[in-house]
């Protein structure tokens, strides 16, 4: 029997936007800007992000070609390589319908240095799918992939797809499936796999990750990996402290900080890519296109609703982890 995959190292990871500079005039299709996306990706790599999903959603994956993915992963695999991050993780996503098409971009992603697959799952005929044909989508996506692969259930760009918990149970079986990220507000279902008795469903070969920062506190007291988040885009060594303090056992300097991600949170899960990219233009400057049909860019007006929050979380990002004048995450006379 073939060994089982290991899956990412639990920890903070980020869905990185993918950068694009303006278009031209007589193309309306704004390029790659490969090195705004070299600096983002080494700070996040200096700021404790544990690993990068590469063309997930808020990578804008459906709008590049596969040439494009080969060329972006490749260009970000080879500046970790040359700045000492040799092992540095990386997951690819996919975002297809067909198993042809799937195989064809982890294919493309194992060449040029991705270590794992983030497959979305199906959901062109989510409303008449039933368990039996996702748990056969995906085995048969896992059989011939080149890389491990991570299920991508994110219900919300599927089309209202329903992946149960007995079907992730049989697909963590699959010694090329190691993980899952749940971008959803089902605690249940996180809680059903993540706490899993080690003979059902063993944490060591298949990780469990949230896609959503204001989950993480409650996703890693009943057992899950980390988060797969957003937010941490922009402020990655809030959400890594966050992690670090649940793992440390302060659960009430972590409900704290909990709360702040919580409201912060809405940035992003309430604008998407636009919410990203506002806010890695805003506070670390580096600007980016989005590719139609989505626009970049938001309004002073509805920037100022998220005004307040950002503020309290780039202080705390700014201070090294604590709040000015206050000791209660531990930073003693650090804070700043």
């Amino acid at each position: 029997m073939a060994s089982h995959a290991s899956p990412p190292p639990p920890g903070i990871y980020v869905p990185v936007p993918t950068f694009f500079s303006k278009p031209s005039s007589s193309n309306l299709v704004p390029p790659l800007d490969l090195a705004t996306q070299t600096k983002h990706a080494l700070h996040l790599a200096a700021n404790g992000i544990r690993g990068l999903v590469l063309l997930g959603s808020t990578g804008e994956a459906v709008s590049l070609t596969n040439s494009e993915r080969k060329t972006l992963i490749s260009h970000i695999r080879q500046q970790f390589d040359a700045t000492n991050h040799k092992s540095y993780p990386l997951i690819a996503g996919t975002a297809t319908q067909g198993i042809e098409d799937t195989l064809t971009q982890l294919q493309i992603s194992k060449e040029v240095g991705a270590q794992w697959g983030l497959v979305l799952a199906p959901g062109f005929f989510a409303t008449v799918l039933t368990q039996q044909g996702i748990v056969e989508w995906y085995t048969a996506i896992a059989d011939r992939s080149p890389l491990p692969i991570l299920i991508y259930h994110y219900p919300a760009v599927s089309n209202g797809i329903n992946i149960s918990a007995s079907t992730f149970t049989t697909l963590s079986q699959h010694p090329n499936i190691c993980g899952a990220k749940l971008s959803h507000g089902d605690l249940t279902l996180h809680t059903l796999l993540a706490s899993s008795p080690e003979e059902t469903m063993s944490r060591e070969r298949f990780a469990t990750f949230t896609g959503l920062g204001q989950q993480l506190l409650p996703v890693l007291t009943v057992g899950g990996a980390g988060v797969i988040d957003g937010l941490a885009a922009i402020f990655p060594s809030t959400l890594v402290r966050l992690y670090d303090l649940v793992k440390e056992g302060n659960v009430e300097q972590a409900r704290r900080l909990q709360e702040i991600v919580a409201r912060g949170e809405g940035l992003v899960v309430g604008h998407g890519v636009r919410g990203a990219k506002e806010g890695v233009k805003r506070i670390l400057g580096w600007e980016s296109e989005c590719r139609l049909p989505l626009k970049a860019g938001m309004s002073e007006s509805e920037w100022r609703e998220w005004e307040g929050v950002v503020r309290e979380l780039d202080d705390f990002e700014k201070g090294g982890g604590g709040f000015a004048g206050d000791d209660v995450l531990g930073y003693g006379e650090k804070g700043v």
